[in-house]
C-alpha cells in the first residue's frame, strides 16, 4: 500500500512542526547571562561592619568634596585623608584642606578638618562629636576650633623622629597603647582615642 507509505512521514513532520511550535522554549533574549565577576564595591572594598583604619581612598570616598568653615567653602584634599571605623560602625575622618581662599591669620590655624561621630580624647582633652576644624601650630600645640572659627581646646603634639614615611597627613596605631591611634601631619601627632562613655 504506496499510498499509506507515502502518508506516515507526512503525518511524522507535521506531529513534529506542532510539537516543535507549542513546547515551552526560551528565546536567546530571555536567556539569564552568565554571572559576571562582581564590580568593586562603593566603599573600596571595606567591608562596612570592620573595625580598623581607612585609607586615602576608603576615607576619600566618605568624606564630602568640601566643607564650610568661617564663613567659606573649601575643597577636601582627599589624597590627604584618613579615618577610622570603630566597633559599631561609627567613624571617624579627617583631611587636610585647600585654605588657600581663606585669610593667612586663618591658614595658620586650620589646616584640616576632623568629623568624628563619637566623642574623643585628643591628647589630654575631650572633644564631643561633631565636624570641626584642626591645625598643628608652632610649640608642638593642636588646636581645635568650631566651623565658625572659635577655638575650642589645645593639646601637645609629639614630633616622632623614627617616623619611617612622613606625610602631610596619615593616621597610624599606637604601638603604646591598645585601641589608640596618632594623627600625624608630617612627623608631628597627636594621641586619640575613644573618650570614655560616662554614666549618668
Amino acid at each position: 500500500m504506496p499510498s499509506l507509505n507515502l502518508r506516515a512521514p507526512t503525518l511524522v513532520l507535521l506531529t513534529c512542526l506542532v510539537l516543535c511550535t507549542t513546547a515551552p522554549h526560551s528565546s536567546p533574549a530571555q536567556t539569564t547571562p552568565p554571572a559576571s565577576p562582581a564590580a568593586p564595591a562603593a566603599d573600596g572594598g571595606l567591608n562596612r561592619e570592620q573595625a580598623g583604619l581607612l585609607n586615602r581612598e576608603q576615607a576619600g570616598q566618605l568624606l564630602p568634596a568640601t566643607v564650610f568653615y568661617h564663613g567659606q567653602v573649601a575643597p577636601i584634599q582627599a589624597r590627604n585623608s584618613a579615618g577610622l571605623r570603630l566597633p559599631g560602625g561609627k567613624l571617624l575622618l579627617v583631611a587636610l584642606v585647600d585654605t588657600s581662599g581663606y585669610a593667612s591669620s586663618v591658614q595658620q590655624t586650620y589646616q584640616g578638618y576632623l568629623l568624628t561621630e563619637i566623642p574623643l580624647r585628643l591628647g589630654d582633652q575631650t572633644l564631643p562629636a561633631g565636624a570641626y576644624g584642626f591645625g598643628f601650630l608652632a610649640g608642638d600645640q593642636m588646636a581645635v576650633l568650631d566651623l565658625g572659627g572659635t577655638e575650642l581646646l589645645r593639646t601637645a603634639t609629639t614630633r616622632d623622629a623614627q617616623l619611617r614615611r612622613p606625610t602631610p597627613l596619615q593616621m597610624l596605631t599606637d604601638p603604646s597603647a591598645a585601641n589608640r591611634y596618632r594623627l600625624y601631619l608630617g612627623r608631628s601627632f597627636v594621641a586619640l582615642e575613644a573618650a570614655p562613655r560616662q554614666d549618668r
